[in-house]
Formats: structure tokens, C-alpha cells, sequence
């Protein structure tokens, strides 16, 4: 299952106690559903989660029932309202005007208690929103195509505490999070608290993830520096040998030349610990750049 899909499951797991958070909620979802006008409100979804919800849902706020209900088994179904009366009353419970209503607006009045503007976001998120799976990146939006209620969205966000960026897409208006936190924080305040913690859960594994290939990269650097180091000093002392001046250097730089070429493979550090007695890392760097000085004079 998508992550997103496994959030909004989470979501609907939330006990529809109060008739104001329901009447809420309904709110969000129908702003943010495929279409809610004058003439009928369509909600299109496949989740199953949801499915079963909506019907509970707006008996408990309006005390209807849809006209229509996704065929069984349907994989994305719609929820239908036709019936004038019904939408009236819809209408109605959020003072709206319902005959030739063509721009909607969220009515702040309805949400003024806390609980009821934290189920009016997660109905809006239900309907209209979604979230990337975290493995892959961070990106949480909700998508409404009523202008208003798009450019009042942020605005009720913030006084939730949230700082959302905004867009426009395809005639929608979008409200969006792309960090993180931001979004653990935002699926928390819904009430999906497990799939926040999976946004938490991925950033450390990808975090984890990156700082490895930052170190493996790392330590594949230094060993490509190692391993060109050491081929240029094994050419030195090749040319030296050559030129039969490497007997005739001092102990300390044949028993480094000698070293280099018995453990080609070494860095500087381990090569050091070979030495008798034991020199430090700058020490023998010292003697190696000796003897490539003295490879550059030694001739063909």
C-alpha cells in the first residue's frame, strides 16, 4: 500500500464522536472533493478506509444519506449527492448560500473550536490532499479547485501553528509542505501519528544512508590518493635502483624504500608502523618526498 494511502487509513481510524467535528470534517472533505456546487457534491476515492467512513460520517453531521455509493468491489468509486434537499441542507449547515452558489469560501465561524479546525484539515486531506513516500522525498499538498478557499487555506494553517508554501496547478490551488519536520508535524496534528513517525524513521535512514556514501566516497578518494602515491614512490625507487644509488643512500631511506616495496599496498601511517623504530605519518612522508627528490636527479 502507498504511503499516502496507509495515512489517510490511519486517518480514518478516528472515533466520529462529536456531531460539530463530523459536521467539520464533512466540511473539509466536500471543499475538497471532486465537485460540490449548487446542483451535487461527487467525493472520488478509492480508498477503502474511506469508503467506509464517508457513509458514517455524514449521518452523523447532516443525518443523510447518499444518493449514490461505489458499486462493491470498485476499485475507484464515487459518493454522489443529487437530491436538492439534501444538498439544502448541506448548504445550510455551513451558511452557505445554495441556490447559484458558484465561489465558496471556508467559514471560519464553523471552526472556531480547536477539535473542529483539526477535523476540517483532516477531511481536506482525505479529499484533496496526499503525501510522498518518504524514501523517495518529502512533499505533503492539499488541492482544492474553489479559488477561495485555496487563498484562505494558508491563512487557517497558520493560525494552526503551520507555515505552508502555495502554488497553482492545472486550475487548482495548492498548499504544500516540503520539509520534513514540517510534515511529521502536520500528519501528527491530524491524528496519524504512525505515519509521521515513518517520515521520522525514513529521514534517519536515508540520512544514515547519505552520510555512508559520503564516507565510503570518502575513504574511496583517499585510497585512489594512496594507491597514486604509492605507485609514483615505487617508481622512484625504481629509478634509484637503476642508477645504483639506492644502496648508497642513508639507512633511514633504504629501510623506507625497502618497506615501500614489500607492502605496495600500504599508506604512509601503516608503513610508518612497520619502521624500526616505529615513525610517525609525517616522518616517513618526509623520507618518501627524500627520495622522490633524489629519483629526479638519479637519470634514465
Amino acid at each position: 500500500m502507498a504511503f499516502s494511502a496507509e495515512a489517510k487509513q490511519e486517518l480514518c481510524r478516528q472515533e466520529i464522536s462529536r456531531r460539530c467535528c463530523a459536521q467539520a470534517e464533512a466540511y473539509g472533505i466536500l471543499l475538497f472533493c471532486s465537485v460540490f456546487d449548487s446542483w451535487q457534491a461527487r467525493i472520488v476515492t478509492e480508498s477503502p478506509a474511506l469508503k467506509d467512513r464517508l457513509p458514517v460520517l455524514f449521518r452523523k453531521a447532516f443525518k443523510l444519506s447518499f444518493d449514490k455509493l461505489p458499486e462493491p468491489g470498485e476499485g475507484k468509486g464515487s459518493f454522489l449527492l443529487e437530491d436538492p434537499a439534501k444538498l439544502k441542507a448541506v448548504f445550510g449547515a455551513f451558511d452557505l448560500e445554495w441556490e447559484g452558489a458558484v465561489s465558496l469560501h471556508i467559514n471560519l465561524a464553523r471552526l472556531e473550536e480547536d477539535h473542529c479546525r483539526t477535523a476540517f484539515l483532516r477531511g481536506a486531506f482525505l479529499a484533496g490532499g496526499s503525501v510522498t513516500d518518504p524514501m523517495k522525498g518529502y512533499h505533503l499538498e492539499l488541492a482544492t479547485s474553489h479559488y477561495h478557499v485555496g487563498r484562505e487555506l494558508p491563512a487557517l494553517l497558520r493560525e494552526a501553528g503551520f507555515e505552508p508554501k502555495e502554488t497553482q496547478r492545472k486550475g487548482n490551488h495548492v498548499v504544500y509542505f516540503k520539509h520534513s519536520d514540517h510534515i511529521e508535524d502536520f500528519l501528527t496534528f491530524l491524528g496519524a501519528p504512525v505515519s509521521a513517525m515513518g517520515v521520522m524513521a525514513a529521514k534517519i535512514e536515508r540520512d544514515l544512508r547519505g552520510s555512508v556514501n559520503r564516507q565510503v566516497n570518502c575513504d574511496s578518494a583517499n585510497l585512489d590518493k594512496t594507491v597514486a602515491a604509492a605507485r609514483e614512490q615505487l617508481a622512484a625507487i625504481e629509478r634509484l635502483r637503476e642508477s645504483g644509488r639506492l644502496d648508497a643512500l642513508p639507512d633511514k631511506l633504504r629501510e623506507a624504500a625497502r618497506l615501500r616495496m614489500e607492502n605496495p599496498e600500504l599508506n604512509l601511517s601503516q608503513l610508518g608502523a612497520l619502521c624500526d623504530p616505529a615513525v610517525s605519518k609525517s616522518a616517513l612522508n618526509h623520507r618518501m618526498r627524500k627520495l622522490l627528490e633524489l629519483a629526479e636527479g638519479a637519470g634514465p
